[in-house]
């Protein structure tokens, strides 16, 4: 399975924005929904937002809703993580993640959904 690339994590204050991008190796996967996963030191790795193949629907886990925006652009490969007014809480390793599911109807939210995946990003949010 190919492994997908994450940048842009970080250390920021509490109140800060990030974006954080995903690159795949190429167009093969704009027919898959993509979701990004977080997992803090000691604790269960967890859905975080999801997107459909197309980008028309999107969702969002509970604790990240009206700060946490995913988006994707096709032509170039890319899905992107817009978080705003980032808390100490959502400091973890962000993952990039691609299912062979298209996400139309609904969107992927358990692990074993997702087949591809990143190495992973370091966000840390200080109080």
């Amino acid at each position: 399975q190919v492994q997908l690339v994450e940048a842009g994590g970080g250390l920021v204050q509490a109140g800060d924005s990030l974006r954080l991008s995903c690159s795949a190796p190429d167009r093969t996967f704009n027919r898959y929904a993509m979701g990004w996963f977080r997992q803090a030191p000691g604790k269960e790795r967890e859905f975080v937002v999801g997107i459909s193949w197309s980008g028309g629907n999107t969702y969002s886990a509970d604790s990240v809703k009206g700060r946490f925006t995913i988006s994707r652009d096709n032509a170039n490969f890319m899905v992107f993580l817009q978080m705003n007014n980032l808390k100490p809480e959502d400091t973890a390793v962000y993952y990039c993640a691609a299912s062979l599911a298209d996400g139309v109807y609904t969107i992927p939210t358990a692990i074993e959904e997702y087949y591809y995946w990143g190495q992973g990003t370091q966000v840390t949010v200080s109080s």
